[in-house]
């Protein structure tokens, strides 16, 4: 029994905005316009990682054209490099990273929902846990289901972005006078170019999860023209909610008061809301954390999917459901890996090891695409600017790696590590298990049928 395909544009589209949005919105905006100390840089950093997330996501709807089949950058890693290397993909996701940030976005919402309602200490364990477990069973009992909860909340998200956006203005809480001056830096900025790193960090972070999406092309509906689009359009639609958003924030609190994320947001919320401001803005980041928290059980699973379908993980997690068609088994190993991090407390320290290594691998998967087109005809869908698309991609990826590794050479290096440590693995136990090699001249649609018997 194979997935079925019933995401249309909308539903894809809901997602990306869904997953990407989430608690970053509120916390980043913060960091960056005290770093940069200029409403005008600010816009900058926004608009080129808004570029760059469009272009990695049009390089990335070529890929799941080319290879609609669901894992997204497994599959890709496949056909570009062979097995090897995409089991080091879905080793770093399976093992650390996947249940690592399910982990932490659990956490950040527990901790928002215990402050909305008054509960502390163990509790908001139980409360992460419980979350993960909840939608993990969306997630279980069907795609359609699981979507259409997604779309809700994604609307429900970006009324209240928008709600934010006309009470500021229509209430006149805030001043114009907070964007003065407009490009010179305030005093105790850092100064120029060396203020754009910790920016362009914080940037990148807020559009993370762009690329997860991708996984679930197995299950959409024309994928060659469905991914491309939801994930251009979704990328666009995150990029304009984030100028607003920080606009917004700009508008209520000057650079002058800004000293962290969260009181950045207790600050906009009480101009806004008055002495309930706080709670009114937990609410707001708790429906924003849930759609994240979806989209990321509903997505990252099917990279074990696909891995246990190649062959290279246990046969058992590809079975998919008889009656509600999800790959069941590899939900439930992505919730209960998150749980037991939880109850550890240690999500944080995993997502800092091993952001540099998903950077790497985002940065390798749309290498491939040069790869995968000297070996594969032509397409009805090209990625618009090939090859400055991928290259302008790659390049600021490559300043990404830069920055982050220059940050923190040690967890780059042991994230790097723990990834090598897959090789023997994949050789000791997978290798000659795998039952798909990457394609040479063929057309990838057609190897994608075939594998599912289509």
């Amino acid at each position: 029994m194979s997935l079925r395909r019933q995401l249309g544009v909308p539903a894809v589209t809901a997602l990306v905005v869904g997953e990407v949005i989430a608690i970053g919105i509120f916390l980043t905006p913060a960091g960056m316009a005290r770093s940069l100390g200029s409403p005008f840089w600010l816009l900058i950093v926004w608009l080129l990682m808004g570029v760059m997330a469009l272009s990695g996501a049009l390089c990335y709807g070529e890929l799941a054209a080319r290879a609609p089949d669901a894992g997204g950058g497994y599959v890709y890693l496949r056909e570009a490099y062979g097995a090897g290397v995409a089991f080091l993909y879905g080793w770093k996701c399976l093992l650390v990273m996947d249940p690592g940030i399910t982990a932490a976005l659990a956490a950040g919402l527990a901790s928002y929902v215990g402050y909305a309602v008054g509960v502390s200490g163990v509790a908001l364990k139980f409360i992460a846990i419980g979350s993960i477990l909840l939608i993990a069973a969306v997630n279980v009992v069907g795609l359609r289901l699981g979507s259409g909860l997604m779309q809700a909340l994604t609307a429900l998200k970006l009324g209240a972005l928008a709600l934010i956006a006309v009470l500021a203005f229509v209430l006149r809480a805030g001043s114009w006078s907070n964007f003065i001056p407009f490009v010179a830096q305030h005093a105790g900025s850092a100064p120029l170019p060396g203020a754009f790193a910790p920016a362009l960090v914080g940037a990148f972070f807020a559009f993370g999860g762009w690329w997860e999406i991708s996984k679930l092309a197995g299950e959409a509906r024309d994928p060659a023209r469905t991914l491309p689009r939801a994930l251009a359009l979704g990328v666009a639609i995150v990029t304009v909610i984030y100028i607003v958003t920080s606009a917004v924030f700009l508008y209520l609190v000057p650079l002058e008061r800004v000293t962290s994320g969260e009181t950045f947001a207790a600050q906009a919320g009480e101009l806004l809301f008055g002495p309930a401001g706080g709670r009114v803005f937990a609410w707001i980041v708790i429906v924003a954390v849930l759609g994240s928290l979806l989209g990321l059980l509903m997505a990252l699973p099917r990279v074990y999917y696909a891995m246990a379908r190649d062959g290279v993980f246990f046969k058992a997690v590809a079975e998919v459901h008889p009656r509600f068609s999800t790959p069941a088994r590899a939900i439930a190993i992505q919730a209960a890996l998150a749980s037991v991090i939880v109850a550890s407390g240690a999500f944080n320290q995993i997502i800092a090891y091993f952001v540099f290594v998903t950077v790497l691998f985002v940065g390798l998967t749309v290498t491939g695409l040069f790869r995968i087109r000297r070996r594969a005809p032509a397409i009805s869908y090209s990625t618009w600017g090939y090859p400055l698309t991928p290259v302008l991609f790659l390049a600021l990826v490559a300043v990404l790696l830069v920055l982050l590794g220059g940050h923190n050479p040690l967890q780059a290096a042991l994230g790097v590590g723990i990834v090598a440590l897959g090789v023997p693995v994949y050789l000791i136990a997978f290798r000659r298990r795998t039952t798909l090699e990457p394609v040479g001249s063929d057309d990838l649609d057609s190897h994608d049928s075939a594998h599912r018997g289509g």
